[in-house]
């Protein structure tokens, strides 16, 4: 006798196959799981952002970081690698930006140097 296989509510996440097992049939052998096109991976300068933002948050205690923008990734040397972030505070007294560049060593990502510069835009 040929069963048919079971539909279960995990059939979107996993395709659904008959497999033999001592002569019998078994179902629900998950082959592929199926990648959601709503999940992005973390983007490579995350990591930078979060500390951009830690450490600005060190500096600038009273102020909210409201806003973030990753501006970019520029090669200073064929070693060293600078990203830089604009993020924008708001504190009681008025809304500011800064930005902020984390300069590192391409390949040990070791931080020779982090610089903050405010901007009114």
């Amino acid at each position: 006798m040929v069963s048919k296989p079971l539909r279960v509510a995990l059939s979107s996440l996993f395709m659904v196959v008959p497999v033999m097992v001592n002569s019998t049939t078994v179902f629900a052998a998950p082959v592929k799981s199926i990648q959601s096109p709503y999940i992005k991976p973390e983007p490579d300068y995350a990591k930078w952002g979060k500390f951009a933002v830690s450490e600005t948050q060190k500096r600038y205690p009273r102020a909210s970081v409201v806003d973030y923008l990753h501006v970019g990734r520029q090669a200073v040397s064929p070693s060293t690698t600078r990203e830089v972030f604009k993020l924008w505070l708001k504190d009681d007294k008025h809304e500011f930006g800064v930005y902020v560049r984390i300069t590192f060593n391409t390949k040990t990502e070791q931080i020779s140097k982090t610089s903050f510069q405010e901007t009114n835009r």
